[in-house]
């Protein structure tokens, strides 16, 4: 992250805890979205020497942590976009040979999502950046901290379920 998106961040931080105090629920909120954006740039910004976009990779990662095939709709909502959207990231990746849709004997209109052979090194290049971030964003996090904020995450997700 820059030095200028990290001085907006305090800015707008500012301005809402001036007009507004913020309760620690909305800095928390604020925090994990930050975190997310953060996360996501940075291993962005790692992987665009593969010619990935973030996009890309997510399908790809999404993909290969499925341990069957998905059909078209599973993956869109598995990665929480539109079909569309997904369909032209999928007519991308068929161009250029890393996956290939394959159809359903159940329901001809539906499509599995299949990676192509060419897609494994690439993805195990992926996986390898990715566990190399993940090491360092986890650097002096103890096991008890990092149990203490699952919990907290599993409970959040829950009561967002019910919601």
């Amino acid at each position: 992250m820059n030095i200028w998106s990290m001085i907006s961040s305090l800015i707008i931080s500012f301005r809402y805890e001036f007009f507004m105090p913020l309760t620690d629920e909305h800095r928390f909120g604020m925090q994990l979205a930050h975190l997310t954006r953060g996360w996501r740039a940075e291993l962005d910004r790692r992987l665009a020497d593969l010619g990935l976009s973030q996009a890309r990779w997510l399908v790809l990662l999404h993909l290969a942590r499925h341990e069957e095939p998905p059909t078209q709709r599973e993956l869109a909502q598995s990665i929480g976009v539109e079909g569309p959207t997904l369909a032209r990231l999928l007519d991308s990746l068929e161009a250029q040979q890393l996956v290939q849709r394959q159809a359903v004997l159940e329901d001809r209109r539906a499509k599995k999502i299949v990676l192509s052979d060419a897609a494994r090194p690439l993805i195990e290049k992926i996986e390898t950046i990715a566990n190399a971030l993940r090491i360092e964003l986890f650097e002096g996090v103890s096991e008890e901290e990092l149990r203490v904020c699952m919990s907290v995450h599993a409970r959040i997700l829950a009561n967002l379920e019910r919601s």
